[in-house]
């Protein structure tokens, strides 16, 4: 018997109980993965170390209660540096842009809680998944360059203010300036960061990689004595917890009133999208094929963030690495995510001193190897495979983002694909107008879709999908259709993978008179003409 067809694990406090061995188990490895990484991430941030780890903390043992997803780690994410670190150094820089940015993190926090309460968590499949894809790579792209100078262990201030280019153009720079001791660290750390999964003895290859980083570059620090050789941005400093809980937020930003609207908004929109994609991937892993209440959890990522932001801490998603590794540790319920949080208290209370321990660059090799992933080489061939306007839309949207912000690359990706869209044949009509309609007959419900099925308008198409009972044979029919595009496959894909978890059948016709785009299986389709 697999598990989809097992008993669902219990929720709440009975939840607890029933499954306290495997949730606190999978809590623990995930709070192995958390505690370096947000750690870094709020370094990155630049904000206080300290309050990546409050993040994780609040995402563990306070959203966890709430949350509409169950296998979902919250905390502090490496895909919202960019919008984070952009946003402290215009208010100012330093301590004064860090208050400052805390005021546009707690209105985009209740933005967050509103886009769930008006159910608008569906918004995520309105954005085509190549400008996504091109977005994270880009992100991916920034956090490398940045942290380029961390490895090295250069001062700071050579590279404080300057953007990816200016970074770029420095390396030479950085390079000159290096510190061997401490880049020796950061150079074994991220080989370990890399290569750790290849290793071939299984109970090693079971220990997470960001703890085997700690336990080489601490002893390595401590036998080079880093606290008295080493300048004090070598190493980690957090200081005291419960001396650090009090009110830190400022709203003065808001008289900056075009960067302050600016940072809501992507606070709020990046965020929520990185996730509710989470979610939907989570979704796809979980053994019992439950289905998230996606509005529900973006009213609890709103009231995690605007309670974190008063405080001080980052903004949190539902992070994907994480949430990953708890669903392949084992996790069962939202008890893993809290336990996680509760571990993370224990030890930044017990412990604070050992993570004081711990070499920057050995955390800025942890969050270079995240920017690897969101921008490995496999994701621009894998875009390729799907279409060449697929990778134009890519490019686009890493080409604006590294040259202005996320906002505008990701709204240059959406323009780029609308504007293929009407060169393929679509009609103005259908670029945000659905024509599918929904007949049952013989225990069947076709679904007719005409016109054109797109990204911008396949939230039509699926509130009608999802209106359909579970347990039945769906049929879809895009014959009547001149296009369908590469995110409505995919996303049908989605769908059909939790549909048929459910109990149910999903089969589409009605596409050999259209011609693919590629020899993807999700690739564009467009009809032949006579």
């Amino acid at each position: 018997m697999n598990k989809s067809q097992e008993k669902i694990p219990e929720d709440g406090f009975r939840g607890l109980k029933e499954n306290l061995s495997s949730d606190a188990v999978s809590g623990f490895i995930v709070f192995l993965l958390a505690l370096p990484l947000s750690l870094g991430i709020a370094k990155a941030s630049e904000f206080p170390p300290l309050m990546g780890l409050l993040t994780a903390i609040i995402g563990g043992m306070v959203v966890s209660f709430f949350a509409g997803s169950r296998l979902t780690i919250k905390g502090p994410a490496a895909g919202l540096i960019v919008i984070v670190v952009g946003a402290v150094n215009e208010f100012g820089g330093g301590e004064t842009g860090w208050h400052l940015a805390l005021g546009a993190m707690v209105i985009a926090g209740i933005i967050q809680i509103l886009f769930g309460l008006l159910r608008m968590g569906k918004l995520v499949d309105f954005f085509p998944l190549s400008a996504v894809h091109g977005m994270l790579a880009a992100i991916g792209i920034i956090i490398i360059i940045k942290q380029f100078p961390v490895l090295l262990n250069v001062n700071p201030a050579l590279a404080k203010g300057k953007s990816p280019f200016g970074l770029l153009a420095d390396i030479p720079l950085f390079i000159a300036n290096q510190d061997i001791r401490a880049t020796c660290i950061g150079l074994v750390s991220f080989a370990i960061m890399m290569f750790w999964n290849s290793v071939k003895v299984d109970f090693l290859r079971k220990i997470p990689a960001p703890l085997v980083v700690l336990l080489v570059a601490i002893p390595a620090e401590l036998a080079m004595d880093f606290n008295k050789t080493e300048p004090a941005y070598a190493l980690v400093h957090i200081g005291n917890l419960l001396d650090n809980i009090r009110l830190q937020v400022t709203f003065e930003g808001i008289f900056q009133t075009g960067t302050f609207i600016r940072y809501v908004v992507m606070f709020a929109l990046v965020g929520s999208l990185e996730s509710l994609l989470t979610v939907k991937a989570i979704d796809m892993q979980d053994p019992w094929k439950r289905k998230s209440d996606a509005n529900k959890d973006l009213v609890a990522i709103g009231v995690g963030n605007t309670l974190a932001a008063f405080l001080g801490g980052l903004p949190m998603i539902s992070e994907v690495a994480r949430s990953s590794a708890n669903v392949a540790s084992g996790a069962r319920t939202r008890w893993a995510n809290f336990f996680h949080g509760f571990l993370l208290l224990t030890f930044v209370v017990s412990g604070s001193g050992l993570i004081e321990l711990i070499p920057n660059t050995a955390l800025a090799a942890m969050l270079i190897t995240v920017g690897i992933r969101l921008a490995h080489p496999k994701e621009f061939i894998h875009i390729f495979q799907i279409g060449k306007e697929q990778l134009l839309i890519f490019m686009v949207t890493i080409f604006f983002t590294l040259f202005e912000d996320l906002l505008v690359g990701i709204a240059a990706g959406i323009l780029v694909k609308i504007l293929i869209h009407l060169y393929n044949g679509a009609s103005l009509k259908s670029l945000f107008s659905s024509q599918a309609s929904v007949s049952f007959d013989g225990g069947t419900y076709l679904v007719e879709v005409e016109e054109s099925a797109l990204f911008s308008n396949f939230l039509g198409l699926k509130s009608r999908l999802e209106a359909i009972p579970a347990g039945m044979k769906v049929v879809i029919d895009f014959s009547k259709t001149r296009l369908v595009d590469h995110s409505v496959l995919e996303n049908l894909s989605f769908f059909e993978k939790r549909y048929t978890g459910q109990g149910g059948k999903l089969e589409i016709i009605g596409l050999e008179n259209h011609t693919p785009l590629s020899n993807h299986v999700f690739a564009a389709r467009k009809k032949a003409t006579a």
